[in-house]
């Protein structure tokens, strides 16, 4: 007997069932697999998530210490250039200044350039002492000192503040007397900076000559001995240098700088005492008569 039609159909739409049900599951694979690997999606979102929190904390840092390390070679090279203007170009600045006043009073002074001949000796008397300059900034004289170098010379200026220290060179303590005085003739004077004017203080020894121009002639001091000093000591200014009780009766010239080179803890000391002095009509002493004549050549 036939099985009935009916039976033979159905066994027909199961197989059809079963395949279609095992192709919906393949494509639903496929479209799990195709979102997994999309652009952008982190396989483990935890993971990306502490990434993501840790970078811009890791990038800041790192920024900082580039600006950091950015500041700090820009101040060594402003600190640099401030050396180098402190100095180098200050000195250059002042020595030409210096030069300029040196001429200008040499041209100005009235009296030879030649020297007295040899073994020529007169007593000239006790020393003309000039008046003092009642306006801060006048140059009154010119100060030579070989041991500082066979060319060197240098303005004398009224008062030591910046202003006249920091371009002209040598200043006159106002509280002091003029070169030749009895007493205490006191100047001072940068040493490192703004020309250097006192730059090699420290290597003179007792003996060295030291020679003052002004408008009435020639003073030659012989240096003694030389002091460090507290800034605060003003008593080696005084008429008889450290002794507040003592009457004078000699001529003493007293340099102060700065102590140690390249610093400002301390100050140093040059004293000097007059040996001899001569007037303008006399002509200069041999030992500075080439450096005076050079000067009024400008």
């Amino acid at each position: 007997m036939a099985p009935p039609p009916d039976h033979a159909d159905s066994g027909v739409g199961v197989q059809e069932l079963i395949s279609g049900n095992e192709r919906r599951h393949r494509l639903q694979e496929d479209a799990a697999r195709r979102h997994s690997n999309r652009p952008g999606r982190a396989p483990n979102s935890r993971s990306g998530n502490r990434r993501s929190g840790q970078r811009p904390k890791q990038g800041f840092f790192r920024t900082l210490i580039q600006v950091l390390g950015e500041l700090l070679i820009t101040a060594g090279i402003i600190l640099l250039l401030f050396v180098v203007w402190e100095l180098w170009w200050t000195n250059i600045e002042a020595s030409s200044v210096q030069q300029q006043a040196v001429s200008e009073f040499a041209r100005d002074f009235q009296g030879p350039v030649t020297p007295p001949a040899e073994g020529t000796t007169v007593d000239y008397g006790d020393p003309v002492v000039s008046a003092a300059p009642t306006a801060p900034g006048a140059i009154f004289g010119v100060a030579y000192i070989p041991r500082f170098g066979e060319n060197y010379s240098r303005p004398l200026v009224e008062g030591v503040a910046p202003a006249q220290l920091d371009t002209l060179g040598l200043g006159r303590y106002n509280s002091s007397t003029m070169p030749g005085g009895v007493g205490n003739f006191a100047i001072a004077g940068h040493r490192q900076t703004h020309g250097a004017v006192l730059d090699a203080i420290h290597t003179l020894v007792p003996g060295d000559k030291i020679y003052v121009q002004t408008k009435d002639g020639y003073y030659t001091y012989v240096f003694r001995n030389n002091q460090v000093v507290t800034p605060d000591r003003a008593d080696v200014l005084l008429p008889v240098p450290t002794d507040p009780n003592a009457v004078p009766t000699e001529r003493f010239l007293t340099m102060t700088s700065c102590n140690p080179r390249f610093g400002s803890e301390e100050r140093i000391i040059a004293y000097s005492l007059l040996e001899s002095w001569q007037p303008a009509s006399a002509g200069p002493p041999a030992a500075i008569a080439a450096q005076v004549s050079a000067n009024q050549k400008g």
